[in-house]
């Protein structure tokens, strides 16, 4: 297998250690209170209104604050302290219960309305239109109770089914195989500058370059995120000297530019990302953009990009262009990277050097201390979770072929999870087949009588364990025993179930969802509902829209692309991630934000990785984990602002 020299550089950031601890204690547990209760609204909060929520951020700044606890108690915390906390905080942002904020809308929808769906959207997932619940904007209803019963069963399977398949995969592609999973240092780094003590910051780099980036952080938000929300709640229109969540170029390109959506996004935390992404992932994202651009005035004046007109603007740009020309080309292309990481896992076998690779008796024989479980176990748990997901399945979707469900979880998952495993472990990248779950859900409906949508919201045993792997590492290079992560799961779960429930109730009693006081919501919503929806329109009877934006040609024409471009790269020896890159670049998400993500690129490659040398690589993820925190913390300050205030306004009356 093509070597690449900049994943080399990933793969020797960190080692594994010797020593393992569990890292559980009080503070875990006064820590996952604290996440589910002051940190997850406000990243909720900022879901709605800027399109991130304070996500990495909210990590951070639990930690720092109680590390800072911690100092004045005479203590300090522990790096497997450390990284419990930003692992629990990152189950509680998941935010279960914020889907139902997107079910209320989606329900009562123009997207569902116009496509003629929403009679079809089944009650366990949210009340019809007519529902009085939707009218007082209450989830505590009736109507309400199947869809939270439901969401909060299937997430008690999912945190069960994390020590599934996606662990078994980890002790072979580990400790069996040993791949280096080039990319797991860049997540652990951040956790271990947090957790220095006072002594070693004032010879250690990390907490230096934490600071660096924090400052810059907090400086942004106060322009970014601060401002509008503060000025929004005291005056009557909100002062935005930096358009949320662009600015919006299309109409003045659009005589140049025909069926091109253009903009930009002002925001530097994508800088920040640019800098820590590997740099030909990034250039390629540029290269499919630049294509995009050069492709789509062409594909406009031959017809094929049909429904684009002057006027539209970037939402309706990108939709209209998907219908027309993208969505088959992107599944051509999704299928042509399954393709190529397939075969690059089919060469690896074999590929190692002598010495290398570890004995079966590894998966057996785990390394002393590190906190594993049986493998049987974890066998165990996967074929209980499959099992519990198809009889939910079956219940909520009698009439769809239950045999499919069997083959989702105990044939196609086991497969991509260990080809994806492999890949992510050999270059750092993430394989999934596109579409074999919208595919199988299609053949169900037309050579087995299927109809109707409710198989789309169905929580079906398709899963791709592969991703997993890598955070099993990560945990196993700082240091933290599993038997500390298992009795977090056990502590954040009924936290997180409450608190998002609470939560989402309170913001949407605020106001409602989309409106002008939720910017990002209004602006996009529609966008992900139209796309969502025309592919649920595809196991209806009649000549749905799906079937009219699926065309073979334009699928076959993105498969032949996709392989052609790798063959090229490694017939000129230019790094893979390029293609990924390029993939990405073509896929017609809003690409405004890639301009200042090139910038980073380019800034982080050309000065400072000259500057600093290799060591560059450690800097920049612990920079952007600063940058995040800064972020976060003018965010909470702006969303406990907000909530309070408003809050004092409804009870004003």
């Amino acid at each position: 297998m093509y070597e690449d020299k900049e994943l080399q550089e990933y793969r020797d950031l960190l080692k594994p250690p010797s020593h393992f601890e569990e890292g559980f204690d009080w503070k875990t547990i006064v820590g996952a209170i604290f996440i589910g209760f002051l940190m997850m609204p406000g990243s909720m909060y900022l879901q709605l209104v800027i399109g991130t929520g304070i996500g990495p951020a909210a990590r951070w700044v639990t930690i720092i604050l109680f590390a800072e606890i911690a100092k004045r108690s005479y203590t300090e915390l522990k790096q497997q302290e450390v990284f419990l906390l930003y692992y629990m905080a990152g189950a509680a942002l998941a935010s279960p219960f914020q889907g139902l904020l997107w079910s209320q809308y989606l329900v009562q929808s123009d997207a569902a309305r116009m496509l003629g769906l929403v009679e079809y959207i089944p009650s366990w997932v949210a009340p019809g239109p007519d529902s009085s619940s939707l009218v007082e904007r209450t989830f505590f209803h009736r109507d309400w109770l199947t869809p939270i019963l439901l969401l909060a069963g299937a997430q008690l399977i999912q945190r069960i089914d994390h020590f599934g398949l996606g662990y078994t995969l980890y002790r072979i592609t580990s400790d069996v195989e040993k791949l280096p999973f080039p990319m797991a240092p860049v997540g652990a780094l951040g956790t271990m500058a947090l957790a220095e003590s006072t002594e070693d910051r004032k010879t250690s780099w990390k907490w230096r370059v934490f600071s660096i980036g924090g400052m810059i952080g907090l400086g942004f938000g106060a322009i970014y995120v601060l401002l509008p929300i503060v000025s929004g709640l005291l005056f009557a229109k909100p002062i935005r000297l930096i358009p949320i969540p662009w600015v919006e170029l299309t109409g003045y390109t659009e005589q140049v530019l025909p069926a091109v959506a253009t903009g930009i996004q002002l925001d530097i935390g994508l800088i920040f990302i640019g800098m820590v992404l590997p740099f030909w992932a990034v250039i390629g994202g540029l290269v499919g953009l630049i294509i995009t651009i050069i492709l789509n005035p062409i594909l406009h004046s031959v017809g094929i990009l049909h429904r684009w007109h002057p006027g539209m603007g970037t939402v309706d740009t990108v939709f209209a262009n998907n219908f027309d020309f993208y969505m088959s080309f992107g599944i051509g292309l999704g299928l042509a990277i399954a393709a190529v990481g397939v075969w690059h896992v089919v060469r690896s076998f074999g590929k190692s050097a002598p010495g290398e690779r570890g004995s079966w008796k590894n998966l057996f024989n785990p390394p002393e201390g590190r906190g594993d479980f049986s493998i049987y176990i974890s066998l165990g748990i996967y074929v209980f979770s499959t099992l519990a997901y198809v009889l939910l399945c079956v219940w909520l979707v009698p009439t769809f072929p239950w045999i499919f469900f069997l083959a989702y979880g105990f044939i196609y998952t086991p497969v991509v999870s260990y080809v994806s495993a492999r890949m992510e472990g050999i270059a750092g990248q993430f394989v999934s087949l596109p579409l074999v779950r919208e595919a199988s859900f299609i053949a169900g409906a037309r050579f087995f009588g299927y109809s109707g949508i409710e198989i789309w919201y169905a929580p079906i045993p398709i899963h791709n364990y592969g991703e997993a792997t890598v955070h099993f590492r990560q945990i196993e290079l700082t240091g933290t025993s599993l038997r500390g992560i298992i009795k977090a799961e056990i502590v954040v779960f009924p936290v997180v179930i409450i608190a998002s429930l609470l939560f989402s109730q309170f913001i949407w009693r605020l106001a409602p969802i989309p409106s002008s006081s939720y910017p990002y919501a209004q602006e996009l919503w529609h966008l992900q509902a139209l796309n969502s929806l025309l592919m649920q329109t595809s196991t209806l009877e009649g000549n749905s829209l799906f079937f009219q934006a699926l065309r073979g040609e334009y699928v076959a024409a993105g498969m032949g692309f996709g392989v052609l471009t790798y063959f090229l790269l490694m017939l000129f020896g230019l790094p893979i991630m390029l293609i990924y890159g390029v993939v990405r670049g073509l896929g017609q998400s809003t690409p405004h934000g890639m301009l200042l993500e090139v910038a980073g690129a380019l800034l982080g490659r050309f000065f400072f990785l000259k500057k600093y040398g290799k060591s560059w690589r450690q800097y920049a993820p612990v920079l952007l984990a600063g940058f995040s925190c800064g972020m976060g913390l003018t965010g909470m300050f702006a969303m406990g602002f907000a909530l309070i205030l408003k809050s004092l306004g409804r009870l004003a009356y």
